[in-house]
Parts: C-alpha cells; sequence; structure tokens
C-alpha cells in the first residue's frame, strides 16, 4: 500500500514538473521572438546604434 501511494504521488509531481516545463518553454519561445523583433528593429535603424556609441558616459 505505501509503495502504491509513493508511486502515485511521484506520478502527480512528475506530472506538476512537466507542466511547469511546458510553461516556461512557452514563455522562453515568446521571448526570443521579440529579442529577434528587437535585433531587426535595431538593424533597420542603424542611426540608434552609431549615436549612443559616440555619447559620452554620464559621468564627463
Amino acid at each position: 500500500m505505501e509503495l502504491e501511494l509513493r508511486y502515485m504521488q511521484q506520478q502527480e509531481l512528475l506530472q506538476e514538473l512537466s507542466e511547469v516545463l511546458y510553461a516556461q518553454q512557452r514563455e522562453l519561445d515568446v521571448l526570443r521572438a521579440e529579442v529577434e523583433q528587437l535585433k531587426k528593429k535595431l538593424q533597420g535603424e542603424p542611426g540608434l546604434v552609431d549615436a549612443r556609441q559616440h555619447e559620452k558616459p554620464p559621468h564627463y
């Protein structure tokens, strides 16, 4: 009986971990897509990148 109980608890935990992993993978996919969009936006506007490279740091 105790083995069956442990088995059921492990199955529940495994299911819960699987759901968490799936949710994290979906979030990671969204974040990757956002990063790609930002990279494309920056590549389309090179003046934004160049201007920041020539700015002096705030402490000057």
